[in-house]
């Protein structure tokens, strides 16, 4: 028996069914923020300031919080897709002047809590629904990028001065980048099995009218075929983001990119590709090599590397994009947080 088949057709049955899937998915992420705490420091008795355990803690919790995030990301945009027709969707955008779409995307990145990896789904749906390239790839690039974490905290933290630029540049990463990419029709070296909707195994046509158990079913096939396909890549992308997470000192920051290095924003960019944190997590380390004198520029191109080319999301994005498609990303956006960086050097010198 499928999955829609075991599905109440009744309103208060699918409303049931919706809440204890929502339900056991948030006990679940419940339980992995104080798991790992439990389970090294307590049963284990490791020392919570240890860089070792430090390091498998990083590893466990984001592995967990990530797979979990993924899976209900993809569930929700998988359901959604099946309302949408990839004709009606590509003709509507098609109307839009070109950019516009753009901005629409890049807007939408900055209101949706997604780090790196979890907007990969996010990017999946909108191809899979008809977006055009260029505007997924806006909103890729903004999501982890540009949100309300990060501008509140950089509110408290600099002042609305600040916070403006890293919006207004953040925001123009994600427009520009994606009008480049869209100008190039790079379509082709995106994986196949990203624009395919599928239900049973078999490629359909989701304009064509699905009932609500064959919906659930397509979201719950999606998420266990895209997590096949990628989960290997997601926990070495996480691995080695949770080897270097904590071993890089901040004195190593202010020795090699300090304001009297003319490349100070080049290497802050390259130290930050490896790491992994969203906006929010890496702040505190802003903070405090902004007290011990690095540029704001520095800083700032140093964030961007951290979220918006954090070396576990290039890992799962090569999942499904192509090496061509996934250069011409990290190359787009690498210039385009670079250039911010000295741009805001120079204008706050």
């Amino acid at each position: 028996m499928s999955i829609a088949e075991r599905i109440p057709t009744t309103t208060r049955g699918r409303v049931g069914i919706l809440a204890a899937g929502v339900g056991l998915w948030a006990l679940a992420y419940w339980v992995n923020e104080w798991l790992w705490d439990v389970v090294l420091y307590d049963a284990f008795g490791m020392d919570p300031e240890s860089r070792v355990t430090e390091t498998i803690h990083f590893f466990l919790y984001d592995s967990l919080k990530i797979l979990l995030l993924l899976a209900i990301i993809i569930f929700a945009s998988t359901v959604l897709r099946s309302f949408m027709s990839v004709e009606r969707t590509r003709t509507f955008l098609g109307g839009k002047r070109e950019g516009v779409g753009n901005i629409l995307a890049a807007g939408l990145g900055v209101i949706t809590p997604f780090c790196s990896c979890s907007a990969v789904p996010a990017f999946i749906g909108f191809v899979a629904a008809g977006v055009p390239i260029g505007v997924t790839m806006s909103f890729l690039i903004a999501s982890p990028l540009v949100n309300e974490i990060a501008i509140g905290l950089l509110l408290t933290l600099f002042g609305w001065q600040i916070t403006a630029l890293y919006v207004v540049s953040g925001l123009t990463i994600a427009i520009v980048s994606g009008w480049i990419l869209g100008r190039l029709h790079v379509e082709k070296w995106v994986e196949p099995f990203v624009f395919d909707v599928k239900l049973g195994g078999e490629l359909i046509d989701p304009s064509l009218g699905l009932t609500f158990g064959q919906r659930m079913q397509m979201g719950v096939e999606e998420v266990k075929s895209i997590i096949r396909k990628i989960w290997i890549y997601l926990l070495v992308g996480i691995g080695l983001g949770a080897l270097i997470h904590g071993w890089a000192p901040a004195e190593f920051f202010t020795t090699y990119a300090g304001p009297d290095n003319p490349f100070g924003v080049l290497i802050a960019v390259f130290i930050g590709i490896p790491l992994y944190s969203n906006a929010a997590g890496i702040m505190p380390l802003v903070a405090a090599l902004y007290d011990k004198g690095l540029p704001m520029g520095t800083l700032l191109a140093f964030m961007m590397a951290v979220v918006a080319l954090s070396l576990p999301e290039m890992i799962l994005l090569r999942r499904v994009l192509k090496p061509q498609l996934l250069a011409i990303f990290i190359t787009t956006t690498g210039l385009g947080i670079i250039a911010v960086g000295y741009l805001f050097n120079a204008i706050l010198a």
